[in-house]
């Protein structure tokens, strides 16, 4: 019976209660996609690369060897020596090594310079290796494998033939023209900078680049990964190769530099959420607005109440009650809708950004902010409960 009576009395002021909920809807799915975001985001980078224990490159802050080498963001400040490179992964206590070699680009895609280590080592997220989704990977100086965005976004297979350019330019002046290269891979999307990314042997780089010789090792690479037999090591290794004598060099652990990214996009974070809190106060308080303006409206509705034997305390829950309903209509209009939108927009995030956003929003983080906007609607709804119980306790 109580729950009929507010079903009615909202129905009944149905023009402005949809006009409310809309604007609820809007300001609850703001504040659930951005803190959606803020948390995928972090899962999604944390995952990008796994089972590297040590980045080594030129010395440089930890910060820039970690964008520029696993997220392909910005420029390295210097490159290492091949020697120093089989130097240090000739230790006995390195497992495997996957030298980079940045640089050029393809139609503003990243060009990755590696050998066949990076398909037999690199793995993202939980450790899943790389999956070739048609194709094989290069075996020739003059074949590239392509990450699965780059493929779809430029339409290629395997097959195209491809012209690389110096930096990140695609003025045909920076086209290597003299040195076509064969598309033989295309990998399965993995959400990840990787799916961005144009490979191409060390040897291919080197020939682009010094066509009269395009055998053998290069004099340089841009950085390498490594993974050791038993991570104790890790922190020995680490010293060693950032007291390294032969040249400056630094070794840096992923997930710390990680720790110093997120420390430094902390005041975004909060200022996100900090948006998201004020769209959602605002629409709260209009909520808490219309209410408090439909009292008076509503004069002749609380006296048949209270003739009916309906109490001051009755007509404040009632209210309350209204508010509720209006919120968890709201809520799961929100979810439904913000489901939807990632769902559909996920293979377009994960192509045009890297980032892998999962669709999944029904999460403990998602139940405890569904629950603090339920309660801050009850508290902010309690000023025209408040005036609904007054108005009822006068004669």
């Amino acid at each position: 019976m109580f729950l009929k009576i507010a079903y009615k009395s909202l129905v009944d002021r149905k023009t402005s209660v949809v006009m409310t909920l809309l604007a609820l809807i809007v300001s609850i799915s703001v504040l659930i996609s951005v803190e959606h975001i803020r948390v995928q985001t972090k899962e999604s980078f944390a995952s990008t690369v796994s089972g590297a224990d040590l980045i080594i490159g030129a010395r440089t802050g930890s910060l820039n060897l970690l964008l520029y080498s696993v997220f392909r963001v910005g420029a390295p400040t210097n490159n290492i020596s091949w020697s120093t490179y089989e130097d240090i992964s000739a230790s006995d206590e390195i497992k495997w090594s996957i030298p980079f070699s940045l640089g050029d680009s393809h139609k503003g895609y990243r060009v990755l310079g590696t050998n066949q280590d990076y398909f037999r080592y690199f793995s993202y997220g939980a450790k899943h290796p790389l999956v070739f989704a048609d194709g094989r990977e290069f075996s020739d100086a003059f074949e590239v494998v392509l990450g699965s965005a780059v493929a779809r976004e430029l339409g290629y297979s395997p097959g195209s033939e491809i012209l690389l350019s110096h930096g990140i330019s695609s003025a045909d002046f920076n086209l290597h023209k003299g040195s076509p290269f064969t598309v033989t891979g295309i990998l399965e999307p993995t959400g990840t900078p990787v799916d961005q990314t144009v490979h191409v042997s060390l040897q291919g780089l080197k020939a682009i680049h010094n066509s009269a010789q395009y055998t053998g090792d290069p004099e340089s690479i841009t950085a390498f990964m490594v993974a050791l037999k038993s991570r104790i090591g890790v922190f020995s290794l680490q010293r060693t190769v950032n007291n390294y004598k032969a040249e400056p060099v630094m070794a840096i652990l992923p997930g710390v530099a990680l720790s110093e990214l997120w420390q430094m996009m902390g005041i975004l974070e909060q200022t996100l959420r900090f948006i998201g809190v004020l769209v959602l106060l605002s629409a709260l308080l209009g909520l808490s607005a219309m209410l408090l303006s439909s009292v008076r409206e509503r004069r002749h509705e609380i006296q048949l109440l209270r003739m009916a034997g309906a109490s001051p305390f009755y007509l404040f829950l009632l209210s309350e009650l209204e508010i509720l309903l209006i919120t968890l209509a709201g809520l799961c209009a929100s979810l439904l809708f913000v489901w939807l939108a990632f769902a559909l927009g996920q293979g377009y995030l994960a192509g045009a950004f890297g980032i892998n956003i999962s669709a999944d929003i029904f999460t403990l983080n998602t139940l405890v902010l569904s629950l603090i906007v339920a309660g801050s609607a009850l508290l902010t709804g309690a000023l025209p409960a408040l005036a609904m119980y007054i108005r009822a306790r006068r004669p």
